[in-house]
């Protein structure tokens, strides 16, 4: 179906809700939170297209697998051929680009990856997009939209004032943030040099419930659940702004219904804190909710933080300013971090078997399956 179109004085009118989403990364964290909200809370078909690398995980998306609005499509967004198939099969009127390699010590170890992922894969669906785009008829070209998700890191780093703002200079550090920022800067052009209607996100450290063990909260809470070291980069002072994931969810949401062709949104939580405070949060959570586990240290959870050695290049702070966002589309977080973080907690606690299956590696042999018993896309 195709989102209505009616003359305005010139302007577009579209349905609020496009009808064929197609998303990118849909397997991943953040992805797999946007797939479930869609396919729970609208009408709209959702194609998930993951070529299920480490992070990229069905179990993630379980709870929606079985509606008739859902496909999953195990491709990768590098075989161009492959991204090109897949558009005119399934002929969406809005793509959420996630797909990325997104772990920043990764991409110090191992940086080919990423720039192959975040820069030539975007490239791919970028262009693939256009073609794909330009041979629509009138009403569907004015309805379609692109949303390419991306990540505050672009920016660099903040002393202890101030905000990243849309206008911010890009000046990123790592290898990851590097590719992201090519890849924003890839869509942007995509706008301004053929007309194709691309909106960029650039959003700060997500949380919550899926989060891949690597990354900070999830590797905390389950290392204490272990009884393993908690290590903290440094001295534990650099400082993240912090967004509970579904809503990053509704942000993105908003973006994809009311967000205008050509700009970019920064979504934050508005709850900077430094590292050492989030891991001392999830110990005073354990505390709380799991006072009698068997691995928990005689003096506390606390007991097992550690300070490492600092990772290269590491930025010390990041700050969101939402005014753009909650100016023009009304949106804003519902989650407090106080909030987030005990769902956060209770849900790793309440979901044993997923991250188990994660630390074994037994959802990486349900992948491969999938994958061998896939037919090529198209």
């Amino acid at each position: 179906m195709i989102p209505r179109f009616e003359s305005n004085g010139g302007q577009a009118l579209r349905d609020p809700m496009p009808q064929n989403l197609l998303i990118t990364g849909g397997a991943g964290f953040i992805g797999s939170a946007v797939v479930r909200h869609f396919v729970a809370q609208t009408d709209a078909r959702v194609v998930n297209v993951d070529c299920l690398t480490y992070a990229g995980n069905p179990d993630s998306v379980a709870e929606v697998a079985d509606s008739e609005r859902y496909v999953f499509e195990p491709t990768d967004i590098r075989d161009a051929a492959a991204v090109n198939r897949l558009l005119e099969t399934y002929r969406p009127d809005a793509i959420l680009h996630l797909a990325a390699e997104s772990h920043v010590d990764r991409s110090i170890t191992g940086p080919a990856a990423f720039i192959e992922t975040n820069i030539v894969g975007t490239y791919n669906l970028l262009e693939a997009s256009r073609q794909y785009w330009q041979a629509l008829d009138p009403a569907a070209r004015a309805a379609f939209r692109f949303l390419h998700v991306s990540t505050d890191e672009v920016y660099g780093s903040l002393g202890d004032q101030g905000y990243f703002s849309e206008d911010s200079a890009y000046q990123p550090s790592s290898p990851y943030s590097a590719s992201k920022a090519s890849s924003d800067h890839l869509a942007r052009a995509w706008y301004h040099t053929y007309g194709m209607p691309v909106m960029v996100s650039n959003c700060s450290n997500n949380y919550g419930p899926y989060q891949f063990p690597e990354k900070l909260i999830p590797h905390m809470i389950l290392s204490a659940l272990h009884g393993r070291p908690l290590p903290v980069y440094g001295d534990g002072a650099n400082v993240r702004d912090w967004l509970y994931v579904d809503d990053h969810v509704r942000a993105l949401r908003g973006i994809l219904e009311g967000g205008r062709p050509g700009e970019t949104y920064n979504i934050g939580g508005h709850v900077e804190r430094r590292n050492l405070e989030v891991v001392e949060t999830i110990c005073d959570l354990l505390e709380e909710l799991l006072p009698a586990h068997p691995e928990r240290p005689a003096g506390g959870y606390r007991e097992r933080i550690e300070f490492v050695g600092d990772r290269p290049g590491h930025d010390f702070r990041y700050a969101i300013d939402n005014a753009k966002i909650t100016r023009e589309l009304g949106w804003a977080p519902q989650e407090t971090f106080e909030s987030g973080m005990r769902k956060t907690v209770q849900w790793y606690l309440d979901h044993a078997p997923w991250w188990q299956r994660v630390l074994s590696g037994e959802y990486r042999l349900q992948r491969a399956g999938m994958l061998d018993a896939a037919s090529p896309a198209g």
